[in-house]
């Protein structure tokens, strides 16, 4: 997940664990979670020809408190019942990503892990293929597709991804052509209305969207919960405000599934270069077709598409009205850019906003940089280029902490807040 650290999904909650209380048995729970990891890769090594297993990070975000798997020298490396524990420092983010720390590559996972199995180790194994991915040749790439904000990038992108869950959930290998056909019409179409967009998705889903896979193969669900899980994560993910960094978690391992299907570990003849678009039109033996507006519309009847249209016109009339309070907030009133020196940052990446070549503007988010920790609830301007981050102006000055609106600052010592009397605007600069 990867310019930055960043949360993927949010983990669901969990209350119990085989009818014990969670809080009352932290460490037999944590200890079953990486024995439950470990044996779970262990049979499935043959995805990637590698044991993914390896160090983990387990983070409740409310305490900073980690436990880990990594082994004092003297420890049985199977006795799971004896765990590092410690806590995160404050300068590092909390996320579901892969960190560098202590010298070591991690795969950090936010506590508390889902209650069921399958999400439970589908959602640990994805951050162990990003812990692992430059090894398998993989770089971290995450263009975001803006495309996917405006009405007919989230249009055509549901009815592909409604195609795709009819032919999971399908079980003739005729009709799943079909749907499957289907579903790339709507992808090819959607790339011909915006420009270079097939090129941007497919970096997202080289790394997203391959971890997930791996995720969900090691999972190693049966073909009753296969169903119920994409079923399930289509109609989660429709639900969220934006599709810009999160699409690539439902395609490719919907595409890969099926795939898989008829050719078995398929993923190892993906490269860093590769176009997965072409790759499942080729070995899903899948016949293009050039449709026009005309025939996609009346292909899209099939899949609800009249209701689809009609709930992002909804969607995209609300959206004008609030880029333009977020243009007011973040660049027309008097503000505090940030610039960047060496910034990590976390952030869900489900409810982010365009606004159109000014940047995206993210709920929450939380940087860490040279000058201090900024932690943000109330909405942050990030520029398009990743250089700074906007936010409103400084309400309360009481060094080092700074606090506005939904945000606070803690300022490291050798920096300070500076105003522009001509503008009002607030800049941080070294003293």
């Amino acid at each position: 997940m990867k310019k930055s650290a960043f949360v993927a999904l949010l983990s669901a909650s969990i209350t119990s664990l085989f009818g014990q209380d969670f809080q009352n048995n932290k460490t037999d729970s944590i200890s079953y979670y990486f024995r439950e990891i470990k044996e779970a890769t262990a049979k499935r090594t043959k995805i990637w020809n590698k044991d993914l297993y390896g160090e983990i990070l387990l983070v409740d975000p409310e305490n900073r408190q980690f436990y880990s798997n990594e082994k004092d020298i003297t420890f049985d490396p199977n006795d799971f019942k004896k765990i590092s524990e410690g806590k995160i420092p404050d300068t590092i983010n909390i996320a579901n990503t892969s960190i560098q720390w202590r010298g070591r590559n991690w795969a950090m996972i936010m506590l508390p892990l889902p209650a069921d199995k399958y999400d439970r180790i589908n959602l640990m194994s994805h951050e162990l293929f990003h812990k692992a991915q430059n090894s398998l040749g993989f770089t971290q790439g995450n263009k975001q597709s803006d495309h996917l904000d405006q009405r007919d990038g989230r249009a055509y992108l549901r009815l592909e991804l409604v195609a795709l869950l009819t032919a999971i959930l399908s079980d003739s290998s005729k009709e799943q052509k079909k749907y499957l056909t289907d579903a790339i019409s709507f992808r090819n179409y959607r790339h011909s209305l915006f420009p270079n967009s097939a090129s941007i998705e497919n970096e997202l889903e080289l790394n997203e969207g391959l971890a997930e896979y791996t995720g969900f193969m090691i999972s190693s669900r049966d073909r009753k919960h296969i169903k119920d899980h994409f079923t399930k994560a289509v109609n989660t993910f429709i639900k969220n405000p934006t599709y810009v960094r999160s699409f690539a978690y439902q395609t490719i391992p919907m595409y890969g599934y099926l795939l898989n299907l008829k050719e078995p570990y398929w993923n190892q003849q993906i490269t860093n270069d590769s176009d997965l678009t072409k790759f499942f039109i080729n070995h899903l033996q899948i016949k293009t077709q050039n449709l026009s507006k005309k025939d996609i519309d009346k292909l899209a009847e099939n899949y609800n598409g009249p209701l689809i249209f009609k709930e992002e016109q909804i969607r995209a009339d609300k959206i004008k009205k609030l880029i333009h309070n977020y243009k007011l907030k973040f660049i027309d009133k008097p503000h505090l850019d940030i610039h960047f020196e060496k910034m990590s940052v976390s952030f869900d990446p489900r409810n982010i906003l365009p606004i159109e070549d000014k940047g995206t503007v993210y709920p929450q988010i939380r940087v860490t940089d040279t000058w201090g920790i900024l932690e943000v609830h109330n909405g942050a301007l990030m520029s398009k280029n990743w250089d700074k981050i906007t936010i409103t102006a400084p309400l309360r000055m009481d060094d080092p902490k700074i606090e506005g609106d939904g945000w606070t600052l803690l300022l490291n010592k050798a920096y300070t807040i500076r105003k522009d009397d001509k503008t009002g605007n607030f800049t941080i600069s070294k003293k």
